[in-house]
């Protein structure tokens, strides 16, 4: 499993696009991403709006319903989140849903995990936030219990958090589906994707690109792992205008803190700084979103074809 070029869809709120029509125009764009040569479409497992992203009220499908529903209306392309929140779900309960995905879509299922971080979803909809170390307890725990269940093995577990009695998991259509931890941690996360993971995806400053592929290979080493079985992938966000105009009005409306993890311009300029910055610095693929206008028709089309070269896809 390996993810070169994954398209994530972070953004439901569409001008003119009813409520009724939100999920189509989000199928539209994963149809899209897939005749484009993307390998991968992603959701956020969030129940409100980002910070510097939009407000809470704004629109946000739950996004294992949605993984499910975008599986019939494609048909090639693999299918995640990033990432699922540990915190909102029973581990078993975690490895059910995604094993289903998985079947449904005929085996085209990631389970991107994460510990959880966004506190007031916690508070509004009544799951325990806990602390930073619980958090990272508790995924520990978590992975340990789904882990096997994606491979088909029973269950079990009687730990702090969390608790599993020879847990079964079937129907399942694969020998084992993909796990892909999301962060960069260094001390936990990457620790964690070490022990469990088949797919690496690094959220940091473009920046600190450079030392997190360094710390993560040394993870690996300590876990008694080659790095070179974890492949790796960068979510970052892109501001494609189509003309300078649109360019300075997206690059007026981007946060202070996450300037730098995004990349404005047009859309050969931003494949050349991804190039560059990204691919440059060691990681293995590129998931991009394109908050601000990728459901418009052809953008993510336009996207596809300049980042393929990039990430080594030819056609």
């Amino acid at each position: 499993m390996t993810i070169r070029l994954g398209y994530q869809i972070p953004n439901f709120t569409y001008p003119g696009v009813a409520e009724q029509d939100l999920f189509a125009t989000v199928a539209a764009q994963a149809r899209e991403a897939e005749t484009a040569g993307f390998d991968t479409v992603l959701v956020m497992d969030h129940f409100y709006q980002l910070p510097g992203i939009g407000t809470p009220d704004m629109a946000m499908l739950e996004a294992y319903t949605t993984l499910g529903a975008l599986a019939s209306a494609t048909s090639t392309i693999q299918l995640s989140a990033l990432v699922t929140g540990n915190t909102y779900r029973n581990p078993a309960l975690t490895a059910k849903a995604v094993t289903t995905l998985d079947v449904v879509s005929r085996g085209r299922a990631i389970l991107g995990i994460g510990a959880g971080w966004f506190e007031r979803e916690h508070h509004d909809y009544g799951f325990e936030f806990g602390s930073f170390a619980e958090r990272f307890e508790k995924l520990e725990e978590a992975l340990t219990i789904i882990a096997p269940m994606l491979r088909g093995e029973p269950a079990s577990l009687e730990g702090k958090w969390y608790t599993a009695r020879g847990a079964m998991n079937n129907p399942r259509v694969r020998e084992k589906i993909p796990i892909m931890l999301g962060g960069s941690g260094e001390k936990k996360t990457f620790r964690l994707a070490a022990r469990f993971a088949d797919h690496m995806n690094v959220i940091c400053d473009v920046a600190d690109l450079p030392h997190k592929l360094g710390v993560l290979r040394q993870r690996c080493e300590e876990a008694g792992r080659d790095p070179a079985t974890l492949p790796t992938s960068y979510l970052t966000m892109g501001l494609v205008g189509e003309d300078e105009r649109e360019v300075k009005e997206m690059a007026a409306r981007v946060p202070e803190d996450r300037r730098a993890r995004v990349f404005l311009g047009s859309v050969d300029q931003v494949a050349e700084q991804i190039h560059e910055r990204v691919i440059g610095a060691g990681i293995d693929g590129i998931t991009i979103n394109l908050i601000a206008n990728g459901h418009r028709p052809g953008m993510v089309s336009q996207v596809g074809a300049a980042l393929k070269p990039v990430v080594g896809i030819s056609g």
